[in-house]
Order: C-alpha cells, then structure tokens, then sequence
C-alpha cells in the first residue's frame, strides 16, 4: 500500500464537498508514512527541521484569562483555522475528537491543488506557575508530497503576559504524484512555507484581538458535515522568529 497510493492532484479547481466525505473516510484505513516515532525526529542528513515563533498576544500577568486571548486562539488552532486558505486549506469532520482526528490537507502552489491526508497523533495541554500551554502535533499518511509531523503550541507566559505561538516540524520529502511535482516542490516549497509559517502568525493575532468570534464562522458544504475554512481576517503584522536546518 505505500508503494501503490499517491497524492491526488488537479489542475485550478478543488473536490466537492461530496469527493472530500469520501476521501476523508478512506483515510481511516491509512497509516503514517513513515516508521520513525514522531518524538524521536531529529534534524540530520535526512530530516529536516522548521520551526517558526512569534508572540500572537498579550493578556494580564497569571494564567489565562477566561474569554480572554488565549482561550480565543485555541478553538482557531484546533479547527485549523490559523491556516492562510489560500495555501493550505484543511478539510475535517468537526464531530470527530481532535486526537485521532483525520484530516485532508488541500495544498495550492500556483493554479495547482493536491489533496494529503493528515491524523492528529498527539496533544498536549499543561500548566504549572510558569506558564500553560496548549497544543497538538500532526503526522503525514501514507500519500503524502511530505512525511514527517509538526506540532502547533500555544504558550502563555504567567510572568510577562505574553502570548507566543510556535510551529515546529520535521519533515523530508514523501510521495509525488509525479516527476514534475517533485521538481517544482523542491523550488517552490521554500518560499510557500516561510509564507505560510507568517500568514498563520498573523491570522492567529488577528482572532486572539478579536478580529473573530471566539465561536467561529465556518464555511460548511452542502451536507453540513465539513468544515473547511474560517472567516477572512484583518491581519497585524508581528515579529516572526525562523529557524531552518
């Protein structure tokens, strides 16, 4: 099975609410592709590592405010929200609890679209004097252009107040549908991810000052049973810390 499936592709147009239920059932029977525990990803010869942080808000001193900031940026990261659609846009059944949850990435380079398959294999929530943070990690299927897992981790700072939001994955090229796929992955990806990895900063900010309703405005397909997208935001621009190897 890891030989025979590859990433799904078309040309300027996406898949219907109708083929996006169907894909996404299919990938309860899929696997991660690769063989590696996700928490044992080292960056070396094989692996690369990307990880971006940028402060997202700030609240008062002490855990989290109720209704406040940070309690408004995690229903954005958990349906996926903090995603620019008009780079990644994530397809997923909203009834399904967020750890085991499958969901279809839909990736737009240019006037192109490739649907992947993601699962959520790992969350993480805790908070002692220092801080709280709250968060998941992500992991590639089998069909995937790239295979490896990123978590997204929402930190707060009791001391300071500051809010920071970081994202951090390694990953290697995976299964292209086809040669010229390949290629051109391998010159544009840089430039699609750094512009990714800031666009979500930015949407995040934006929903955790309010630019949102903490009760989000979700565009659903005809059967009422996918959520593919939020609202559009108006975007700040904050700093953004990279780092690559």
């Amino acid at each position: 099975m890891r030989g025979a499936r590859r990433t799904e592709w078309r040309v300027l147009r996406g898949w219907s609410d109708r083929e996006l239920r169907g894909r996404l059932s299919a990938l309860e029977g899929i696997g991660r592709n690769f063989e590696e525990h996700p928490d044992a990803l080292r960056a070396d010869d094989v692996w690369r590592y990307y990880r971006s942080q940028a402060q997202v808000g700030v609240e008062k001193p002490g855990p989290p405010e109720p209704g406040g900031a940070f309690e408004r940026m995690i229903p954005a990261i958990a349906s996926y929200r903090f995603s620019d659609p008009r780079i990644v846009k994530g397809h997923f059944d909203p009834r399904v609890p967020l750890l085991g949850r499958r969901m279809l990435l839909e990736i737009k380079p240019l006037f192109l679209r490739y649907l992947c398959g993601t699962v959520v294999g790992a969350t993480r929530e805790e908070s002692d004097d220092a801080h709280t943070v709250w968060g998941y990690r992500y992991e590639t299927l089998v069909g995937h252009m790239e295979t490896g897992a990123e978590w997204f981790l929402l930190e707060k700072d009791h001391r300071t107040g500051v809010i920071t939001f970081r994202i951090e994955a390694h990953w290697k090229p995976g299964q292209f549908p086809n040669w010229w796929s390949r290629l051109g992955f391998k010159f544009l990806a840089p430039r699609y991810q750094r512009r990714w990895h800031r666009e979500a900063q930015r949407r995040l900010a934006a929903i955790g000052a309010g630019a949102e309703p903490a009760e989000p405005t979700i565009t659903r397909g005809a059967g009422g049973t996918l959520e593919h997208e939020g609202a559009k935001l108006d975007q700040r621009t904050n700093r953004l810390n990279e780092e690559t190897a």
